[in-house]
């Protein structure tokens, strides 16, 4: 468990960070820069995790490109990476039609759906996609699913990976008001990041639901052996929930809306139980392709 307690930490450097830098570097900007508070605390947190984890990374030797995930060649890569984009959409767009068709969410009040500048939308929600898909992946899958199933095995660091996983989604959505903020605005910014962990049972199907996804994640992650796949799922998946997000608003009227959750009015119970069952299926074909090369790892 000791991979596990060193990325831990590295959240928990980033947090101190914030707590005692946000502040000074955010009044030090304000006089040239319209910079949010928020925006900035956030910023310095990713910032100080990146250099944490490279040399996290490297002390642990997991800054290799097997261990990071990124073994196969380039040309595998992009084509096991391209399939699971294609999967990743294939497995979201039903979801997406029945969180529609139930009217669980409804399109924005004034949206035309002929008007609506579809390509830019689907230009924005691709990167935003495949940015979020590289980051996170090369983070959880990459080097902390590889330093964790070396010292307690693959089931172990498909596990834990997925709790951090949807952990973090609960971190950053904290905002002080612009007349309250002063010196010990960075320590309230992280503790007010981190209040949705107070009433865990508010949270409790956002959570599980995200969990689930990481899981699948992990468990694809050890039977490709590589991060490929990942990214394209990953990718796909965030691609459609921006493209409903920017088009449409939870229905809270509906007498269903249990089943999406407060959090973001998208994962909840119903992409609880459609993750078990793509998960099935994506288990079965990714066991399905895995075979074992000379080298003795296994690969699509």
């Amino acid at each position: 468990m000791k991979a596990f307690a060193w990325f831990v930490g590295l959240f928990i450097f980033g947090f101190a960070v914030i707590s005692i830098f946000a502040w000074p570097i955010y009044d030090w900007l304000t006089p040239n820069f319209n910079f949010k508070f928020h925006r900035v605390a956030n910023r310095l947190g990713m910032l100080a995790l990146l250099v944490s984890f490279l040399l996290v990374a490297r002390r642990l030797a997991l800054n290799d490109k097997k261990s990071l995930g990124y073994e196969l060649p380039r040309s595998e890569f992009l084509r096991e990476s391209a399939l699971g984009l294609l999967i990743g959409v294939g497995t979201m767009l039903p979801i997406v039609l029945i969180m529609l068709g139930l009217d669980l969410r409804v399109l924005r009040d004034g949206l035309d759906p002929a008007n609506v500048p579809w390509l830019r939308l689907a230009a924005g929600g691709l990167v935003t996609g495949i940015t979020v898909a590289l980051i996170e992946e090369t983070f959880l899958r990459g080097a902390m699913h590889t330093g964790i199933a070396r010292e307690s095995g693959a089931c172990t660091a498909i596990l834990l990976t997925a709790a951090l996983y949807a952990s973090v989604h609960f971190i950053g959505r904290y905002r002080i008001p612009v007349e309250e903020l002063g010196p010990d605005s960075g320590l309230r910014h992280v503790l007010g990041t981190l209040t949705d962990f107070a009433k865990p049972l508010d949270i409790a199907d956002a959570w599980l639901a995200l969990f689930a996804v990481g899981a699948l994640l992990g468990l694809v992650r050890t039977l490709t052996g590589n991060i490929a796949a990942c990214i394209g799922l990953h990718a796909g998946w965030v691609w459609l929930i921006s493209l409903l997000r920017d088009t449409s608003l939870p229905d809270e009227a509906n007498s269903l809306r249990f089943l999406l959750s407060q959090f973001d009015g998208v994962v909840g119970w119903l992409v609880v139980g459609w993750t078990l069952v793509v998960g099935a299926a994506l288990w079965r074909f990714y066991e399905s392709r895995r075979t074992v090369s000379p080298r003795g790892h296994p690969s699509a």
